[in-house]
């Protein structure tokens, strides 16, 4: 078997969510393919243009959602601009799952705060709608999500469902100078609002991912809240490229994050070597 060989996936649907970001919802064209594949929140995998090369991010989509998947990428090079192309009815690679996941079945009676910022909601999003499909299993919900403005916020119609539901608490903010005249939420930096929020630490886990420098001023926020770095989940899936652990574009050391990651929690990231 080729390690290397792409199931055909057909789009069924295309989200513009910004002027620059792309939801694909994708089927496999294969029916064989289709009911026998599954995946685990988290997990990551290579979408392909053919010509153009393949590129590496999450299945943006719960495994509860099955069998449809979606992807959501921000158009930034060659591969993401021709996939920025595709239209419903169109054709392109999928090879996956690939990676570990986050440990929702351990997350069972716990109370669960999401952080993300711009386009890193995509992967929190995925574990987001994985635990509201089955919410009667975990406590509190707090989702706190922002961007540089309004217009670079994604899944707009999920931000307002998720509002609307009496069982979660969604805090959403944009960076000082990105609201409008008719913005609803807050103005101000993740961290920040975060802080104000103040979700408790007591039997939670935190979930989060977004720009480097967001994460890096989150975690002392976390840390201020109460919670342990073994409370606190994380995906580096923005070092990856083959997806197998053969070009050793993703090693920090000894880890390789495609084989080992992409989600690790805080106190493994505070281990790995001074270059991550």
């Amino acid at each position: 078997m080729n390690l290397y060989h792409p199931h055909l996936m057909r789009v069924t649907e295309r989200i513009d969510e910004t002027v620059d970001t792309v939801t694909l919802r994708l089927a496999f064209q294969d029916p064989a393919v289709a009911e026998a594949f599954e995946f685990r929140a988290g997990q990551f995998a290579e979408y392909s243009v053919f010509g153009e090369g393949e590129c590496t991010f999450c299945i943006a989509s719960a495994p509860t959602r099955l069998p449809l998947i979606e992807c959501s990428f921000k158009k930034v090079g060659k591969v993401t601009t021709a996939l920025s192309r595709l239209e419903v009815g169109d054709t392109m690679g999928f090879r996956g799952p690939y990676g570990n996941h986050f440990p929702v079945d351990a997350w069972k009676g716990r109370s669960l705060v999401f952080i993300a910022g711009g386009i890193g909601l995509a992967p929190v999003r995925c574990v987001i709608d994985n635990c509201l499909d089955r919410r009667d299993e975990f406590g509190d919900v707090t989702i706190v999500y922002g961007a540089r403005s309004v217009s670079d916020l994604v899944y707009k119609g999920e931000l307002e469902a998720w509002a609307a539901r009496a069982d979660v608490r969604l805090v959403k903010t944009v960076d000082p100078g990105g609201e409008t005249q008719d913005w609803d939420g807050q103005v101000g930096f993740v961290p920040t609002v975060l802080g104000d929020a103040a979700p408790t630490s007591d039997n939670a886990v935190a979930i989060v991912c977004g720009p480097p420098i967001m994460i890096k001023f989150t975690l002392p926020v976390l840390d201020k809240l109460g919670f342990s770095q073994d409370q606190v989940y994380t995906t580096l899936e923005n070092r990856m490229k083959c997806g197998l652990g053969k070009c050793g574009r993703c090693n920090i050391g000894r880890v390789y994050v495609c084989k080992d990651g992409p989600v690790f929690t805080a106190a493994q990231v505070a281990e790995l070597p001074a270059d991550m």
